[in-house]
């Protein structure tokens, strides 16, 4: 399993909007500059983080983007599905790829094991828990 660079950038720019916010909606190329992130690849993150309504979005002069919410309220595993996709590591974990062999594979409950303790794991941090 890996978390692509739209994944962990994502991160990156939900933690610059939590830190560098101060209720001012921030441009896209000052969140560029700070990330190091091209402006292009920026604009297709905040789009589906958007989508995702985890952003406010203003036009004009002042305008830019800023957390639709508190950090607190954000899980970083909400963060990374809304980026990712499905975040289950192996095919046979989702509906649509549940196999036959389920109930006599050896190896499923090993999996679904793995996927439940690394889904806690990202469910259990928020994005204020990143910035600390």
């Amino acid at each position: 399993m890996k978390i692509s660079t739209k994944g962990r950038y994502a991160l990156r720019v939900m933690i610059d909007l939590a830190v560098n916010c101060n209720e001012q909606y921030i441009t896209s190329k000052e969140i560029a500059k700070r990330q190091e992130i091209s402006i292009k690849y920026l604009e297709q993150i905040i789009a589906l983080l958007n989508k995702a309504g985890y952003l406010e979005t203003a036009r004009g002069n002042t305008g830019g983007y800023k957390l639709a919410k508190n950090p607190n309220e954000y899980r970083v595993g909400d963060i990374l599905k809304a980026t990712e996709g499905n975040f289950t590591i192996i095919d046979c974990l989702t509906e649509e790829g549940m196999c036959k062999r389920q109930e006599e594979c050896k190896t499923y409950s090993f999996w679904k094991g793995l996927d439940e303790v690394i889904n806690e794991y990202i469910n259990s941090k928020t994005l204020e828990d990143l910035i600390k």
